[in-house]
């Protein structure tokens, strides 16, 4: 094995592997690293990889070659191609010296692969008492139901067609938030139920594709969705009853968990802390 977990374990403030993205931390073990390691040089998708779900080919790999794996810290570059190409250095360890020494790495790989950018992930704990970028949150579903908030929320496919057809410049009007790629998926049939709301016989609001599959220990997991609401329909609790009934299906359909990304003190963040979610910890970007 190439990963001494003696070594790395300490270093492991959140549950995020690189490549992988977060990981319930009963599944965090060297195997994930060691995974990550191994398909590096094929190319595949792993079998629990949340990616795998949207085909093609995995866009992003570990930089083995780069890899400093040490008793203070560990760094693990990564590359994906998309666009002007970036490399990530995901730092872990406990002294702020980490970053220095990862960004000069991700520098001089973003040099060596011919890419234009270069970032380096730092992971920090739960009792981080500045967050900032992304926090990590757990959603349980052993512990308490999860009620259906019912209308106005159903899958598309459940609200009459001329409804329906409004999803298409609902999904163009927030491109940013990824629905106009899950539309695609939509159309193609390559993706489970997108739950939405309406306002006035017009989509506002939706969240998926709705799917369980298994992690990397066998755990039924809820997969990550989109999730948006048009600006002018914010602000009445559509944004909530939207995670409620996404919740319900997930709870429903065998579920144990589902990990969210959520931007510190944005609007999704302050939804899932109201709604009891447990942080796990952070993430925080910088370019190097």
């Amino acid at each position: 094995m190439f990963f001494r977990w003696d070594w790395l374990r300490p270093h492991l403030t959140a549950p995020i592997v690189p490549t992988l993205g977060p990981v319930h931390p009963d599944a965090l073990t060297a195997d994930l690293f060691e995974d990550i390691l191994r398909v590096a040089v094929t190319g595949d998708f792993l079998p629990y990889d949340k990616d795998r779900r949207w085909g093609g080919e995995k866009g992003e790999k570990v930089l083995r070659e780069g890899v400093v794996h040490q008793l203070e810290h560990t760094l693990i570059p990564t590359l994906n191609r998309r666009g002007r190409g970036t490399v990530k250095v995901f730092a872990y360890g406990l002294h702020d010296s980490v970053v220095e020494e990862a960004a000069e790495l991700a520098a001089k790989l973003a040099a060596g692969y011919d890419v234009a950018g270069a970032r380096v992930v730092r992971p920090l704990g739960p009792e981080s008492a500045h967050p900032r970028g992304t926090r990590i949150q757990l959603k349980d579903f052993t512990g308490s139901p999860c009620p259906d908030p019912g209308d106005p929320v159903r899958p598309v496919t459940d609200w009459p067609t001329a409804v329906q057809e409004t999803f298409a410049p609902f999904a163009k009007a927030m491109l940013a938030d990824g629905l106009a790629f899950l539309h695609t998926q939509m159309q193609a049939g390559r993706c489970g139920p997108v739950l939405a709301a309406t306002l006035d016989d017009r989509i506002v609001g939706a969240i998926g594709p709705m799917e369980v599959r298994p992690d990397a220990i066998g755990r039924p997991q809820l997969m990550p969705q989109y999730f948006a609401v048009l600006p002018e329909a914010r602000g009445q609790g559509l944004g909530r009853a939207l995670w409620r009934a996404a919740m319900h299906w997930g709870q429903s359909h065998g579920a144990a968990y589902q990990l969210l990304q959520t931007e510190v003190d944005g609007p999704s963040d302050r939804l899932c802390q109201a709604e009891g979610l447990t942080s796990l910890g952070f993430t925080h970007t910088t370019q190097a």
